[in-house]
């Protein structure tokens, strides 16, 4: 199955990285080896679908917990923006700056997108499922908000078996 635009795909190794998080700590994806990880990638903190996505995740976090899996959300905003955004909505997800587009570019979601006419760069909501060992196990694509928390819970419970 392909994953994002990029060249990645589900078996592939996810690629690595180290992102700075909302206290400015380096979080680095292999810090997670032997966790399975949702990594969710977002288009702009404080809007409508992006609140809400951010809200599921947080308030099913314990349900991943216990499913030995860590939940991190990725945008290209910035870490002060990361900080208003978890301190408004209580928010217990950990979120990522990608301030510089890498991680977004690597990971094929940084895309050319479309609004009322005018087109621009920007992040295609997608979530990637990485398992213990590193290697991505399942990838969606253009994630509609509403219960994909809750999908993805599902899908991790189910692979785990």
């Amino acid at each position: 199955m392909h994953a994002g635009s990029g060249n990645l795909n589900v078996g592939d190794r996810a690629p690595s990285f180290c992102l700075p998080d909302t206290d400015n700590n380096e979080v680095c994806l292999n810090d997670f080896r032997g966790k399975w990880v949702v990594l969710y990638f977002y288009p702009k903190d404080n809007t409508t679908g992006c609140t809400r996505e951010a809200v599921e995740f947080t308030n099913i976090l314990d349900e991943f917990k216990k499913l030995n899996a860590i939940v991190l959300g990725v945008s290209a905003d910035s870490v002060e923006s990361h900080q208003k955004f978890v301190k408004k909505l209580k928010l217990k997800v950990t979120l990522l700056s990608d301030a510089e587009h890498e991680v977004l570019e690597q990971y094929g979601v940084w895309q050319r997108k479309k609004l009322y006419g005018r087109e621009f760069w920007g992040v295609v909501r997608s979530t990637v499922l990485i398992d213990p060992e590193g290697r991505i196990v399942h990838w969606w694509p253009k994630v509609q908000v509403k219960g994909h928390a809750e999908d993805v819970k599902r899908k991790l419970t189910e692979l785990q078996g």
